[in-house]
């Protein structure tokens, strides 16, 4: 049976919870002081997974915001996946020490190919591939790069080396609550043969919906932020109607 999951999203930036508009950090909106409390409120709320960026981490390529990863992964129940930042071998142990569940590796994948094969042979499925990608090209360092490399050749290529799980952001989609780029989600999955994270573009639970009928295809869960720091998404409701077995 499939299973769909809904992971609650905190984007960190200066030690506190926001939002960018398509990943703009000119245009970003905070909306709370405490990523570790906001990861509370997600878990009291059933959260089985949360999932963290760095933001400051993405875009000066190092750890910054990591004690509060690592506070949620020590002290909540839900688990925990965190991107942003993670470049070197020390940074993936680092994390996966301290109680986090799945390190999600992005930039480097285009950047340093062999060392995500590496960290793929090493801790198999808690790493996870992370596909930003604007018009089918991989986005890179942060979104301020667009490489030469497309989502599903990229995808395909990390399967190979022994990924089984990606997050795919249509970073036209990001922030912007139209609705998530279905279509590109499940043929990314069709493509590597592994499950796929959408990310990006949720506004309504019905979008929710949407995906989690795509779950035989291979979509197997949705990242949701802005959404639910804007009222549109009520927690609680998502993961009752569409978190779980489907």
């Amino acid at each position: 049976m499939a299973e769909f999951t809904v992971y609650p999203a905190i984007d960190m930036r200066g030690g506190k919870c926001v939002r960018l508009l398509q990943g703009d950090y000119n245009q970003e909106t905070v909306y709370g002081d405490s990523p570790f409390d906001m990861a509370k409120s997600f878990a009291d709320a059933g959260a089985r997974w949360i999932h963290m960026v760095d933001l400051d981490g993405a875009k000066e390529k190092r750890r910054i915001n990591h004690e509060h990863v690592v506070k949620a992964a020590k002290e909540l129940p839900a688990a925990i996946q965190v991107g942003g930042g993670i470049r070197t071998e020390e940074d993936v142990a680092y994390y996966l020490e301290n109680g986090v569940d799945r390190v999600i590796l992005g930039s480097v994948a285009v950047s340093h190919p062999e060392f995500c094969q590496k960290m793929l042979e090493m801790y198999g499925e808690q790493i996870v591939i992370g596909l930003d990608a604007r018009n089918g090209y991989v986005a890179v360092n942060g979104w301020l790069e667009t490489s030469e490399v497309t989502a599903e050749a990229l995808g395909q290529q990390m399967a190979a080396h022994g990924a089984e799980t990606f997050i795919f952001t249509d970073i036209e989609k990001d922030g912007t609550l139209n609705g998530p780029n279905v279509e590109a989600i499940a043929s990314l999955a069709k493509a590597t043969g592994k499950d796929v994270i959408a990310s990006g573009g949720v506004s309504v639970l019905e979008d929710l919906h949407v995906l989690q009928r795509r779950a035989d295809e291979g979509v197997a869960g949705a990242i949701v932020g802005k959404a639910i720091y804007t009222g549109r998404v009520d927690t609680k409701t998502a993961l009752k109607e569409v978190d779980g077995p489907c």
